[in-house]
């Protein structure tokens, strides 16, 4: 496959896409891994550290352990732009090379795949984002979001909000300003679930693509309508234009909480000493002092492996950690696939049963060296989420800086609208592939 333009923001890097392996190799000569990423465009700022710490993660695996299980990994990259069509010929371009996985990193090109991975039988790995009924794991059999899904999360900021709030929400007011395409608009049924069920008022304020960089107007009438809190499902350029805008009318950025694709050093640092005190959901850890990250450093970013970060501090950046954390649930999917099966050299099929029988104990995760930075993973064949827990962060000017607990989703009302979203959307396809578990 050539690669698309603009592999690294202009930039041509051949080979260092590929993690040092030939472009062009298939999937007997190692575990190979395509990655639909976005260095280009609006989402740009936000996608390349994502891609960078994927591809460095297992560019380390590589150097230090040799692949996985004896095997080594095979990275290409395809530029989408974060569009769901390129997303589509990426796709089509590279699963014929016996693709274990798909790592979309875009709810709108998951959308695409969901119905295309049970007949190729190459699972989708949409980790925290995508389509929420796909964590039914009986009715999308191919499809994982864990460890949570956007449901879950949207669950889960209400549940800070209330808990600053004595429980009680009755009488307030909740702004939720979103990207006004499939990511955006996906958790819209669970928040006016909520609002219905604890009494707060939901305003609804979606921000167009070709609006991100301009939102002047959307938050003059957050000025007027002045709401109690503002929620945001951004990413790339809007949650920085947003956060900026906030500041300008003055909004209490102690009650400003973002998705947390909207949780980077990317979205905060454009509006100065404006961003501090916002807030952000997140799954992970925002510190690198911990042994991968160290390990990362040393075969990678300094070492022999061939790194596309541009410096050591970029190891550093929230969305790049994302990646890696990615990376890993992909890695230990294969490994525990290779247990299952016997097989050095698996097949998507094989991958599909990692994933699904994914356990990361406290103990793994120390012993693979991210103990602190995350929270037990567990999948099982009926929720291929996880419904783990998540906290919330804070702003500090510098750092992000843990300010809650891990918060459990709400999953006694969750739970029933996944399986129910799930159901409907299977109902008219006649040739569904479902499994039942028991």
């Amino acid at each position: 496959m050539t690669l698309t333009k603009s592999a690294v923001l202009g930039v041509a890097v051949g080979a260092m896409l590929t993690t040092s392996f030939a472009l062009n190799a298939q999937a007997a000569d190692g575990h190979y891994i395509p990655l639909t990423t976005y260095r280009t465009g609006a989402f740009a700022g936000s996608g390349t550290p994502n891609a960078n710490g994927m591809h460095d993660f297992f560019t380390m695996l590589n150097q230090r352990d040799g692949g996985i299980g004896g095997v080594k990994i095979i990275v290409e990259e395809c530029e989408t732009g974060y569009k769901a069509q390129k997303g589509v010929e990426c796709y089509e371009a590279t699963k014929g090379k016996g693709a274990l996985v798909y790592n979309p990193y875009s709810t709108g090109i998951t959308l695409q795949l969901i119905p295309k991975a049970p007949i190729d039988k190459i699972p989708v790995l949409s980790m925290g984002y995508g389509l929420s009924a796909a964590a039914d794991g009986e009715k999308f059999p191919w499809i994982f979001n864990a460890p949570a899904t956007y449901w879950s999360q949207a669950s889960g900021v209400i549940k800070y909000i209330a808990s600053r709030n004595k429980g009680d929400l009755k009488g307030k007011k909740i702004g939720f300003t979103y990207l006004d395409v499939g990511y955006g608009r996906e958790p819209i049924p669970l928040f006016k679930a909520l609002a219905k069920k604890m009494g707060f008022e939901l305003m609804l304020l979606p921000v167009g693509v070709k609006e991100m960089q301009n939102q002047a107007s959307h938050w003059l009438q957050v000025r007027k309508e002045k709401p109690d809190y503002m929620i945001i499902w951004g990413w790339g350029a809007m949650t920085p234009t947003a956060i900026k805008e906030a500041a300008k009318i003055r909004f209490n950025m102690e009650n400003f909480i973002g998705v947390w694709w909207s949780g980077g050093q990317v979205d905060v640092r454009p509006a100065g000493k404006g961003a501090i005190g916002y807030h952000a959901m997140t799954f992970h850890g925002a510190s690198t002092d911990i042994p991968v990250f160290k390990d990362i450093i040393k075969h990678v970013v300094d070492g022999p492996g061939k790194t596309l970060t541009k410096k050591a501090e970029d190891v550093k950046e929230i969305y790049y950690m994302r990646g890696v954390f990615n990376a890993f649930v992909v890695a230990e999917a294969i490994a525990n696939a290779q247990k299952i099966t016997g097989k050095k050299n698996i097949t998507g099929a094989d991958m599909r049963k990692g994933l699904e029988t994914l356990n990361l104990t406290p103990a793994r995760i120390k012993e693979a060296g991210f103990e602190g930075f995350i929270d037990s993973l567990k999948i099982t064949c009926k929720d291929h989420a996880g419904a783990n827990k998540m906290f919330v962060q804070r702003w500090d000017g510098k750092d992000w800086k843990k300010v809650s607990d891990w918060i459990e989703p709400m999953k006694d009302l969750v739970r029933p609208m996944l399986e129910e979203a799930a159901a409907k959307y299977v109902a008219d396809k006649k040739d569904w592939v479902t499994q039942k578990c028991s």
